[in-house]
């Protein structure tokens, strides 16, 4: 049976159910690597280019364990989800990036994906099917199945990936927090130091952009004077003015990788909208450190001082 590996970085949270349901419709067997530990993350830094941030490197990483152990290699490049909407510019050169720097590689799936142009995956998906079969009635097939998986996406990652509370919160509220951040940043336990565990044994309800609606998510990120032109941002900016707006959140903790360039704009349009609807927020930034100790003492601090103004002097400014 042929096998194709899936590196577990990037986008592989965003897409994951979609693609590995379309290549097992077709009697391929889905290869992921492994949750990023210390050796992937070593191996990443050091055939990945100094100036990268750390999911790239950690990419480079994840390609290098799967390259001695499948026979493709699925990178796509993700140039454009939407009209006038494209990706960080390293998601679209990822693909280059592991073939001149890793060697031996196996073939790369590396389809160019332009959501511009069509309104959906399914040109894609013929495009990739073709591959390993040309019979279309399978491909079509697959396609189908693929896209149901795609849309039950969310509950994969809640059944899969998101940790669940292990008890209730002191007192009679429970604290609500937006979890804020590239897919990657957020769901990779290694990068953010296991946050989302501390935060479910604390007791905290955690809510992500994916549970918030597209057209609900288009509608708060449009107004802001000028356009956002980058696909996640406008999700993370979108989620974050709904909930803000409509009140449905005690507190907001974003999760970034140090040298992001979109983040750098990103962080400060939510803090602003934030501040002026009195929400607190916390922004945690990581790198390729892996010490625990100051993540988990802001951690504390920042729960802390939620809890005793929420149920002590809840009339007291977030900010002061």
């Amino acid at each position: 049976m042929i096998k194709v590996g899936f590196p577990r970085s990037l986008l592989y949270y965003d897409y994951f159910p979609l693609w590995s349901t379309f290549f097992e419709a077709l009697n391929i067997e889905v290869i992921s690597s492994p949750n990023t530990n210390k050796e992937i993350l070593n191996d990443g830094i050091e055939c990945c280019v100094d100036e990268a941030c750390l999911p790239v490197k950690l990419f480079h990483g994840h390609v290098s364990y799967l390259k001695d152990k499948v026979d493709y290699i699925f990178v796509p490049k993700y140039i454009s989800l939407y009209k006038r909407e494209y990706n960080c510019p390293k998601h679209l050169g990822i693909a280059d990036m592991v073939l001149n720097s890793i060697d031996d590689l196996p073939p790369l799936i590396s389809p160019k994906i332009e959501l511009k142009y069509i309104n959906d995956f399914r040109g894609i998906s013929f495009q990739i099917g073709s591959i390993f079969t040309h019979n279309y009635y399978s491909i079509n097939k697959a396609y189908n199945k693929a896209i149901n998986a795609h849309k039950l996406q969310i509950d994969w990652l809640k059944s899969v990936i998101v940790p669940q509370s292990t008890k209730h919160s002191i007192g009679n509220d429970n604290i609500r927090l937006l979890i804020l951040g590239h897919s990657y940043n957020i769901f990779d336990d290694f990068v953010n130091m296991e946050t989302l565990n501390k935060l479910a044994e604390q007791g905290i309800e955690m809510i992500f952009s994916d549970e918030v609606k597209e057209e609900t998510i288009r509608k708060h990120s449009d107004t802001i004077s000028k356009r956002i032109f980058w696909s996640h941002g406008r999700k993370i900016i979108g989620s974050a003015y709904s909930l803000i707006e409509d009140d449905c959140i005690d507190g907001i903790i974003y999760l970034s990788a140090f040298g992001c360039g979109l983040d750098s704009i990103l962080i400060n349009l939510v803090e602003d909208r934030a501040i002026k609807n009195n929400i607190p927020i916390m922004i945690m930034t990581f790198d390729e450190q892996t010490g625990e100790a100051g993540v988990n003492t802001r951690l504390e601090a920042f729960l802390d001082m939620m809890k005793w103004r929420l149920k002590i002097e809840n009339n007291f400014s977030a900010f002061r």
